[in-house]
């Protein structure tokens, strides 16, 4: 401000009305022009339910595990490889000649709970770089039924994983039909 001028004085009133007080503190106030409302949000894309229902149901049987499928006993071997990889390998790996460098034990483990373990334990082995591991799931003698929960639950997983190249179950010393040894792909 230039010396010599006042600032403008606000008109003095004296009215106990809130409301008068703050309209006469503000002084003249011109009305914003109407805006027009936002376009309506855009309908959602027609879903295909059946497809959707389809997928839900497969991964329903996934998880419970399909009544056709191959189901593995007590003393049965589990093995797989993926067409990539020789059958070489799968019997060093049967051997025990490859060293595992992580273990994750699902004893007294229920199987929901076994499932999300193992997935966050290979993806974990993964991504630290581990090229072979061991996961313990035991024999199923604690199983109810005759069939060992755990053990066809493993197998289930890992061969529905693409980071998994191969796994065999592990020889006597390491564990043996109560135990898994796994091959990961590379990071």
């Amino acid at each position: 401000m230039k010396a010599g001028r006042k600032p403008p004085q606000a008109p003095v009133v004296t009215s106990d009305d809130d409301a008068a007080l703050f309209r006469a503190a503000i002084g003249h106030v011109r009305e914003l022009p109407a805006t027009p409302l936002p376009p309506a949000r855009p309908q959602p894309r027609p879903r295909a339910h059946m497809a959707q229902r389809d997928e839900d149901d497969a991964r329903d049987a996934f998880q419970r595990g399909s009544e056709d499928a191959f189901l593995l006993d007590r003393g049965d071997t589990m093995r797989h490889r993926r067409e990539a990889v020789s059958p070489r390998i799968l019997q060093r790996l049967g051997r025990g000649l490859y060293a595992a460098q992580d273990e994750l034990d699902l004893h007294h483990v229920e199987a929901v709970q076994a499932e999300a373990m193992l997935r966050r334990f290979l993806g974990e082995s993964r991504a630290a770089g581990f090229g072979c591991v061991r996961v313990v799931h035991g024999k199923g003698m604690n199983s109810e039924g005759s069939l060992p929960v755990l053990k066809n639950v493993v197998d289930r997983l890992l061969r529905h994983r693409a980071d998994v190249l191969a796994f065999h179950s592990a020889p006597p010393a390491q564990g043996g039909t109560g135990a898994v040894l796994v091959l990961l792909a590379p990071r």
